[in-house]
């Protein structure tokens, strides 16, 4: 019989939880702000600098930062998805399938946010600018 988990473990656990349901899309919308935002103001403005770096390496930034993040994100999906899979005495738990659901969303919902982040930094890469 193992014992329960401390207040510390369940809020760790519950953070993490939330990490992986919501970090795809708050590193999307930080990217889609960031990056297109660069690219649009440097255009508006006629300017070639971004706080001291051309605003290709600052674009590029702005995808590769939220693009890990999303990455760390699906992993703790993975991890919660994993972590929260029913034992064998208990069919019906509603707190864990409650979490191992969010824990799938999160998955394929933070797969989702990775695809659109990479594809919407190639498009702001390749596509010229200020046209």
């Amino acid at each position: 019989m193992s014992a329960a988990p401390g207040h510390r473990a369940r809020l760790t656990g519950g953070l993490l939880a939330w990490y992986g349901v919501l970090g795809g899309a708050v590193a999307w919308a930080v990217h889609l702000f960031v990056g297109w935002g660069v690219d649009e103001l440097t255009c508006a403005a006629g300017i070639d600098r971004v706080a001291g770096l051309p605003p290709r390496a600052v674009i590029g930034l702005a995808v590769v930062v939220p693009a890990l993040v999303t990455v760390g994100a699906l992993l703790a999906a993975v991890l919660t998805w994993r972590r929260t899979a029913l034992p064998r005495h208990a069919d019906d738990d509603p707190p864990y399938a409650r979490a191992r659901l969010l824990a799938l969303v999160g998955i394929f919902g933070n797969l989702l946010f990775l695809a659109i982040i990479v594809l919407g930094g190639i498009a702001v890469l390749v596509l010229p600018s200020c046209r």
